[in-house]
């Protein structure tokens, strides 16, 4: 009876090392790291009162601008965002799509927070969330996107300002 559990347990044993190894011999995809920066301006602004408090509002805007990243990439950025803004700060939700050069998109959707001073200006800004898509050599990117934003102020006639932006992409892409 012991030698049976001993032939059973080295049969066991014997097919976990030899799928493990098998498992391991599988090429997996390696996480890249961009680190970016970048400056965008609002092109677009809808804003709705809402009359429970002051300086509550609903508010859309389109964002576009340039993000350069650390191995020399440009991509153009064109961004959606919704936010739920008290005296200037409050929560948002952002979807983002990058466009390089070669035609290659990666979009992302974000979530964050404005901060304001008790003066309801805007002074900066954090997000984080996930890379959705991807088109062109980014095609089946997964990953996340982290980043800061610090407002700049607003110049004569400007509904919204601009904002100075750094931040990292950790993604992986299917093997090939």
């Amino acid at each position: 009876m012991s030698i049976r559990r001993f032939f059973i347990g080295l049969a066991i044993a014997g097919i976990f090392v030899i799928g493990s190894g098998l498992l391991g011999s599988v090429p997996q995809a390696t996480a890249e790291t961009l680190n970016f920066r970048n400056l965008v301006h609002v092109t677009k602004v809808e804003a709705v009162p809402i009359p429970d408090s002051e300086g509550h509002l609903v508010r859309l805007q389109v964002r576009e601008g340039v993000q350069v990243f650390e191995n020399g990439e440009l991509a153009w950025i064109k961004a959606v965002l919704s936010g739920d803004i008290i005296r200037g700060a409050g929560p948002f939700s952002m979807y983002s799509t990058y466009t390089f050069q070669d035609g290659s998109t990666i979009t992302t959707h974000t979530k964050g927070r404005v901060e304001a001073t008790p003066a309801a200006v805007q002074t900066a800004a954090k997000w984080s969330g996930e890379i959705i898509h991807g088109t062109g050599r980014f095609q089946g990117i997964k990953g996340k996107v982290t980043s800061t934003s610090k407002m700049l102020p607003l110049e004569k006639g400007e509904q919204a300002g601009k904002s100075l932006s750094e931040g990292t992409m950790v993604y992986t892409l299917p093997s090939k």
